[in-house]
């Protein structure tokens, strides 16, 4: 099965976090895409059949299916506007109807999902203790204008805003355990960010629940941020910008649009590369 390999939320022609993207007439069974998941290795792939006028979709991590990923998704856009032309693509998921925009532009093609519902809720605090401690981490750390908390903007994550760059930089931790805790706390990736502005942020999202030590850009989990910013009253002036997987030598670019109803989408956008 011919598997598009698309890097999403590029730094132009470089960086960005590579998907795989598989587009055919009906759906594989779930245990033939997890399998070519595995083999892909990529973080997600994503796998795609026409339905009703639209898109069935389905992501799968080399060890597990999950209900969304926003890095994926940005990668179908622009794998169905170089298959089909530019346009607006309507997504069905597992839980939820969503849209992407796949626009050419030269050796990129711009991209923008419609994220589905957000909400946010404050962070357990046994599991935040927890998280604290697989990072190394304490409360001082943390920037207290962002409170921990659980977000959510089509999978689950845990929010954690820290005060400085070098130790948002300085972040390790221990792959089994962090797998261990994810898939008991329901999340999908640990977000941890820095905010070098109130509207630009830095990211780093492990995502042990998927056996991936760190995604170099995290669509889904800068959704559900978008949310979280909207809900607390964050400055956030209609957008914020994301810089992701500099870390990692990965540099991404992810922007998200939020609006003020509560509780409603948010727009992520990025550009994304041809990787074969």
């Amino acid at each position: 099965m011919d598997v598009m390999r698309i890097a999403a939320f590029s730094d132009g022609e470089q960086g960005g976090n590579p998907a795989g993207v598989w587009i055919g007439e009906a759906l594989p069974e779930a245990e033939t895409m997890q399998r070519i998941a595995s083999d892909v290795g990529f973080s997600e792939t994503a796998f795609a059949a026409p339905i009703d006028g639209g898109w069935r979709v389905r992501y799968f991590a080399p060890q597990t299916e999950i209900p969304f990923c926003g890095h994926a998704t940005i990668a179908l856009g622009a794998a169905l506007a170089l298959r089909h032309g530019d346009g607006d693509f309507a997504l069905t998921l597992n839980h939820a109807w969503i849209g992407v925009a796949g626009r050419r532009d030269g050796a990129t093609i711009a991209a923008t999902l419609r994220s589905p519902p957000t909400r946010s809720a404050a962070a357990d605090p046994a599991l935040l203790e927890r998280a604290l401690a697989l990072f190394g981490l304490d409360r001082a750390d943390l920037d207290p204008r962002l409170p921990p908390a659980q977000i959510h903007g089509g999978a689950d994550h845990l929010l954690l805003a820290l005060r400085s760059r070098e130790t948002l930089a300085a972040m390790r931790y221990n792959l089994d355990a962090g797998r261990t805790l994810m898939r008991e706390a329901g999340w999908i990736t640990i977000a941890l960010v820095w905010a070098e502005s109130p509207q630009r942020f830095h990211a780093r999202n492990p995502f042990a629940s998927g056996g991936v030590y760190e995604d170099p850009a995290t669509g889904a989990a800068a959704a559900a941020l978008g949310g979280y910013l909207r809900d607390a009253g964050w400055p956030h002036g209609g957008a914020v910008s994301i810089v992701q997987g500099e870390d990692m030598g990965m540099r991404s670019l992810l922007r998200i649009a939020i609006g003020t109803t509560p509780g409603e989408p948010v727009d992520v956008s990025g550009t994304a590369r041809r990787m074969d």
